[in-house]
């Protein structure tokens, strides 16, 4: 990715030694995102990066809650039958600009629907741009549920639905569903460099984009024209730094302010240091081993069981989360309502399982298990998560092979229908409803796309597709118990852990709020003089 940078990160951050921490606020972020158009991607590390800072939604979460709250939309209606949904947008809404692009109007409901087709639509010139392959869309079958969208003016937008969706306002305030500008975009694609809107981002949120160097630095600025309340430090950072223990050594020296994901055996101390301050909350995520069940031995649902049978999860509660998680049995956090306690967990069995793998017909079995490059609330340390597996593994008479590449490359690789053997990875709730779990990761849409165990089960997909259909909440829970007993007697994957996350920060940092859904937002944070 070429980016326009101004700075390098040595020199940005020696000049925060000379009083810019009382306008410059400095996160160290665990790595650096795949790019900045939050459509394309589905990775927290991209989002911290772009859709919050950047961008805006018709409907935004508030801080520190799931309650929905107007953004772009100032309210919105649904229809009795809820297959209408009518959103009445903000007037004076300012787009960013940059060297390349200067808007000559506000946004309006052309935005809106650029957003939103060029995800669906696959003769928008803009549906293959940057290798569109626009996962949450897809993952939450939006294709099949969107019918169309009307500009009634250009403050009035009327989404026709095919069917009534409960979740859908909520999913509206997702990340993916950040509003760009069809303006920068016609102006981009005229230039034939229609690529810049994934490399030098436009929107509408509480920063503006200033440069970016990989692996090292993001630069931003407080946008003075945002329409919302004003960001309380002039300029944002983040500091690029994947190594926990250093990013806890540049909040001892003062070089960041707030941290990413430390490690679990670090946090004591860190509370035991009167210049750092630990909020922590338990995470809304999951973390996971997803098969690739379209590939053999995989395909098979008892092959499955005998390999989670084989996991000892209480090591690796012991070992990677020491005391920072808890064992996960569901493929919900148990804090979301709908988690359905009575379902029980596979036993650690290696003596079962090495007998059941053998009645499948599999011996010597050699797999990979990918770890991520990455630190995540759902799994502090992947590699260190799949040595403990490759050890388990081994007692059953599977080798395994540990593999890894850059993040980015992990997400795009990971997503292949042939992918061999299983991969770590997890999930943090992005809007506080179990269909954002158990479709966009589980349901039939998702595959090749959100869904990494390439899992299509038509009884699981029928029940949480009428899930999504009812308006009762009680009903959608009874909906989404059952297909959680579906998933536990297929096993797709083996539920790893629920984690706590903990969110190490100097004691100057005002403001900041842990976010159930795993966001880190720095527009309402502030610096003490």
């Amino acid at each position: 990715m070429t980016l326009k940078t101004t700075l390098a990160s040595s020199l940005l951050l020696a000049s925060l030694g000379s009083g810019a921490f009382a306008q410059s606020l400095v996160y160290c972020s665990e790595g650096s995102p795949e790019g900045f158009d939050p459509a394309l991607y589905t990775a927290g590390t991209t989002f911290d990066a772009s859709s919050q800072p950047l961008y805006n939604r018709l409907a935004e979460f508030k801080t520190g809650t799931t309650e929905t709250v107007p953004g772009l939309a100032e309210s919105w209606e649904v229809s009795e039958d809820g297959k209408t949904v009518t959103f009445k947008l903000r007037k004076g809404v300012k787009f960013h600009s940059n060297d390349q692009f200067t808007p000559t109007r506000d946004f309006n409901a052309d935005d809106v629907i650029f957003t939103f087709d060029r995800q669906g639509n696959e003769e928008n010139a803009y549906n293959k741009v940057s290798g569109g392959t626009w996962e949450y869309y897809g993952g939450m079958s939006m294709p099949d549920l969107i019918e169309s969208i009307e500009k009634v003016d250009d403050h009035t937008v009327v989404f026709n639905l095919t069917r009534p969706e409960a979740p859908f306002v909520a999913n509206m305030a997702m990340d993916f569903a950040s509003i760009v500008s069809k303006e920068y975009a016609d102006a981009m694609m005229e230039a034939g460099t229609p690529e810049m809107l994934n490399q030098a981002p436009i929107g509408t949120g509480p920063f503006s984009f200033q440069a970016y160097q990989k692996d090292a630095v993001i630069r931003y600025l407080r946008n003075d024209d945002y329409w919302g309340n004003k960001a309380k430090v002039d300029s944002l950072i983040f500091a690029i730094t994947p190594d926990a223990s250093v990013r806890f050594q540049k909040v001892q020296a003062g070089e960041c302010h707030v941290m990413a994901y430390p490690n679990p055996a670090d946090v004591e101390s860190m509370k035991s240091d009167e210049n750092i301050v630990v909020m922590e909350q338990e995470g809304l995520n999951v973390g996971y081993l997803a098969y690739n069940t379209q590939v053999a031995p995989y395909d098979n649902p008892k092959v499955r069981k005998a390999l989670n049978m084989a996991i000892d999860k209480q090591s690796i509660i012991d070992v990677v989360f020491q005391g920072s998680g808890q064992i996960a049995k569901n493929p919900i956090p148990p804090t979301m309502w709908s988690y359905n306690n009575d379902i029980q967990d596979d036993s650690h069995d290696p003596e079962a399982a090495k007998a059941m793998l053998e009645a499948e017909g599999v011996t010597d079995l050699s797999m990979k298990i990918w770890a991520m490059p990455v630190q995540r609330p759902y799994n502090p340390n992947a590699r260190r998560m799949a040595e403990l597996m490759q050890e388990d593994f081994s007692k059953v008479g599977v080798d395994v092979e540990i593999v890894s590449y850059e993040w980015g490359e992990y997400l795009s690789r990971s997503k292949e229908l042939d992918r061999d053997g299983a991969i770590l990875l997890g999930w943090t709730g992005d809007n506080g409803d179990p269909d954002n779990f158990l479709a966009v990761l589980l349901g039939c849409d998702g595959v090749g796309k959100s869904n990494r165990a390439q899992w299509c089960n038509e009884e699981f997909d029928a029940l949480i597709q009428k899930a999504k259909s009812e308006s009762s909440q009680e009903e959608r829970a009874k909906l989404y118990e059952q297909a959680q007993e579906v998933f536990k007697d297929q096993a797709p994957w083996a539920t790893i852990a629920h984690s706590v996350v903990y969110m190490p920060m100097r004691p100057e940092v005002e403001g900041y709020v842990v976010h159930p859904l795993g966001s880190h937002i720095f527009n309402e944070v502030g610096l003490s003089k």
